[in-house]
Formats: C-alpha cells, structure tokens, sequence
C-alpha cells in the first residue's frame, strides 16, 4: 500500500484548515476581506489541479509549477500597484 495519496489528504485537509483559520483571524480584527484577484484563483486552482494530479507526476508537478508561477506574477503585479 502507497501511503502517497494519504500524504496529499493530509495537506489537502491542513490546508483548508489554515485557510479557515486566516479567514476567521481577518475577520476578528475588523479587517475587510480581500476578493481574490482573477490571477490568484487561476493560480489557486492550478495548486489544487496539481494536488489531485498525484497519480500522474509530470502533471502534478507541472500544474503545481504553473499554480507558482501565476501567483507570484500576481504579487508582483500588486506590489507594483
């Protein structure tokens, strides 16, 4: 039995939680929530893509590398802003 795929649950269900937790952590401080810009949830969702690609290493890791990329585009540009 691979225990790959029980690695990437794992990571999958950490993330959410860290992305529950910094939602909840923004609202108690009164902040306003930041909409994801259209490049960020490309980005966002090419991370994901590559997560549940796992079977198929070239794909994943090329769709993780592409999910990178677009979000550190997408820093760039609004720290250029």
């Amino acid at each position: 039995m691979n225990p790959f795929p029980h690695y990437v649950l794992i990571s999958i269900v950490v993330l959410i939680i860290v992305a529950v937790l910094v939602f909840v952590v923004i609202r108690k401080k009164g902040g306003k929530a930041k909409a994801l810009t259209p490049l960020a949830s490309l980005a966002f969702g090419f991370i994901l893509a590559g997560l549940f690609f796992n079977e198929n290493r070239i794909a994943g890791f090329g769709l993780l590398g592409i999910g990178v990329i677009l979000a550190v585009t997408d820093m760039v540009i609004k720290m250029k802003k």
